[in-house]
């Protein structure tokens, strides 16, 4: 069994199948795209293990807790984490998570987006290590997100044969 997915398979975590999305929304863009030796990924929000979008839905500082987002920004990072399996067939062929964009969807005067989307980065450290797993990374507020999600996250990593 390859290192990344041993793992996961140690932490109990399942990698989702790409997002079901709600009735009659079309998405047409490619969740990852490659580019030489990059992997540059769309957007993905929190998912459940069949796929379906996962509660609770809402802003951070009004319907959502910062453990809420977390545990979402977590969420996120399987989703992330199983498109990039399926584009490069193997998640050992990562050699760097290069940037990391986090979104949350925030509450007037809520401030801690690093802390939402920590969820995302100790997940990403704790399966590559801190070599290949230690990324540039912003963590801002938003209005809205698509579907009401509370965290939407984007990033980009390079890779290996």
């Amino acid at each position: 069994m390859a290192r990344i997915e041993q793992r996961l398979a140690t932490l109990g975590l399942v990698l989702p199948p790409p997002v079901t999305p709600p009735p009659g929304v079309v998405l047409p863009f490619a969740f990852v795209r490659i580019a030489g030796r990059r992997a540059i990924i769309s957007g993905h929000g929190p998912l459940n293990a069949d796929g379906t979008i996962a509660a609770p839905l809402g802003k951070l500082g009004r319907e959502l807790t910062v453990e809420q987002g977390y545990a979402a920004a977590r969420l996120t990072a399987l989703a992330m984490l199983g498109s990039l399996q399926r584009a490069l067939g193997d998640l050992d062929r990562i050699t760097a998570w290069t940037r990391v964009f986090g979104m949350v969807a925030s509450a007037p005067g809520f401030d801690r987006q690093p802390a939402v989307i920590n969820g995302f980065s100790d997940l990403v450290l704790e399966l590559f290590g801190p070599e290949i797993g230690a990324h540039a990374r912003s963590a801002v507020g938003m209005a809205e997100l698509p579907f009401n999600l509370p965290v939407e996250i984007e990033g980009e990593v390079e890779f290996g044969d």
